[in-house]
């Protein structure tokens, strides 16, 4: 038994090894070179010569910060705004700089939502089979 299995095992192992040749098989076929598809362009030198190298230590003039980046990432840096967005933003007025603090004071008149909401937020979470509406008379 022990002879048998160490044949079966020798015998993987070789048709293992044979697919890793690379002459001959079903897997030689002609295959297009992916290098070959298409041509590298030429280096060119740039046509403005007036170029003047950096100072040594000065400030780069297109230097900014991570954080402005950040934003202008993802907001689009300053553009220009239209009418009805000017309009809103002038009407909104500046905002409270302590904002984030006073959000927590108990003294913060907040509207009581009512039973049903609170209902709807401690409802068990469902498929919405059993789901029934009713409009109230």
């Amino acid at each position: 038994m022990r002879k048998l299995a160490l044949i079966a095992g020798i015998s993987v192992a070789a048709a293992t090894l044979s697919a890793c040749g690379s002459s001959g098989g079903v897997f030689n076929r002609d295959r297009p070179d992916e290098f070959a598809v298409s041509r590298q362009a030429p280096l060119v030198i740039p046509p403005d010569f007036s170029l003047t190298p950096p100072t040594p230590g000065a400030v780069r003039p297109q230097s900014v910060s991570a954080s402005q980046q950040a934003l202008d990432a993802l907001f689009g840096g300053p553009q220009q705004r239209s009418g009805v967005e000017g309009a809103a933003l002038d009407r909104a007025g500046s905002p409270d700089a302590a904002i984030r603090s006073q959000v927590g004071d108990p003294k913060t008149q907040i509207t009581d939502k009512g039973a049903t909401t609170r209902d709807i937020v401690a409802a068990p979470e469902g498929d919405g089979q059993d789901a029934k509406a009713s409009v109230p008379q």
